[in-house]
């Protein structure tokens, strides 16, 4: 086993729409499926558990209290993940089993903000079965701002896999330079960015974030179809009036430290892309630029980041 190389597996699949155990079921199938062929790293899109909210643009979705708008959303809120009581559990072990990491994109409804708000989070498991970070999107984009919430700086990590540092943004947010600059000092040279499902939203800002940080940028999506929502959806004839016969149609896709495609943008195409990227290509690159290393000047840009897990209420008791 060659430890500057690294086999990854790009997921691009659609989720059984707002059907958390379904869904859950599709993940493991194909996090077993990638880890058989030899995957060290398996990535999913955006919100992939229980899926993206896909229902906001093509309905009224800001009409203020609309019964039909909160039907919806409480039907998506049920089926949110909540990690602290035990949702991804199964998914751990898959990875402890299989020694493998995952990236996956989730709909969170976490207990430290209430239980009642939902968060676009971005979950690493290492090979060891451990969540080792919960990156809750720092800024929903337009309509998303409808249903999550804004997240805050704790989940900006980064993790050693093999002879890489490892991290990931949301959608949107990788275009925001601060938080992309927060990673790069941390170390990142392999960069994850989850997106719902388009090729137009990853052609061309995956190779900017490689040129810019001479890492390798994974960018993963999702699908999402007419045909994808589950016959139970609560108010489903209203959502698919208006609702495209494609609406996500993939776009997964690898960029090298030089900018230049390894894999270029997939799209209408269901299933698993692997690759094998390789450290030695990042140190090849950083020779003549490192955005946070021989290329910064700290004496004069700095960035200030702020990782504390923010809550509404601190409990304090008497010993």
């Amino acid at each position: 086993m060659n430890p500057t190389q690294l086999t990854v597996a790009l997921v691009q699949i659609p989720s059984v729409w707002a059907n958390k155990s379904a869904t859950l079921q599709v993940a493991k199938d194909r996090i077993n499926e990638a880890a058989n062929e030899g995957a060290e790293l398996v990535i999913f899109g955006e919100g992939f558990l229980p899926g993206y909210p896909w229902w906001l643009s093509v309905t009224a979705a800001s009409a203020w209290d609309n019964q039909v708008q909160k039907e919806i959303f409480a039907h998506y809120a049920r089926q949110a993940i909540q990690i602290e009581k035990g949702d991804l559990d199964e998914v751990q072990v898959l990875a402890k089993e299989k020694k493998i990491a995952v990236y996956l994109g989730i709909i969170e409804r976490p207990s430290d903000r209430g239980g009642h708000s939902l968060y676009c989070s971005l979950v690493y498991i290492d090979p060891k079965g451990e969540i080792k970070s919960i990156h809750r999107k720092l800024q929903p984009t337009y309509d998303e701002r409808l249903v999550w919430s804004p997240g805050d700086g704790n989940g900006l990590q980064v993790h050693p896999l093999k002879a890489f540092s490892v991290g990931g943004l949301n959608c949107w947010e990788n275009w925001m330079p601060l938080a992309r600059t927060a990673l790069y000092g941390l170390g990142e040279n392999l960069h994850i960015a989850v997106w719902p499902g388009s090729v137009r939203n990853t052609e061309l800002i995956t190779r900017m974030i490689a040129q810019e940080s001479r890492s390798f940028v994974i960018s993963v999506s999702s699908l999402m179809r007419k045909v994808d929502f589950p016959t139970n959806t609560p108010h489903l004839d209203y959502i698919l009036e208006n609702f495209p016969e494609i609406m996500g149609n993939g776009g997964s896709c690898i960029a090298g430290p030089d900018g230049k495609w390894i894999l270029e943008p997939v799209a209408h195409q269901e299933g698993i892309l692997m690759e094998t990227v390789d450290y030695n290509r990042v140190l090849e690159e950083r020779q003549n630029f490192d955005p946070v290393g021989h290329y910064s000047r700290p004496d004069v840009l700095q960035l200030q980041v702020n990782r504390e897990r923010q809550g509404s209420v601190w409990l304090s008791e008497k010993k």
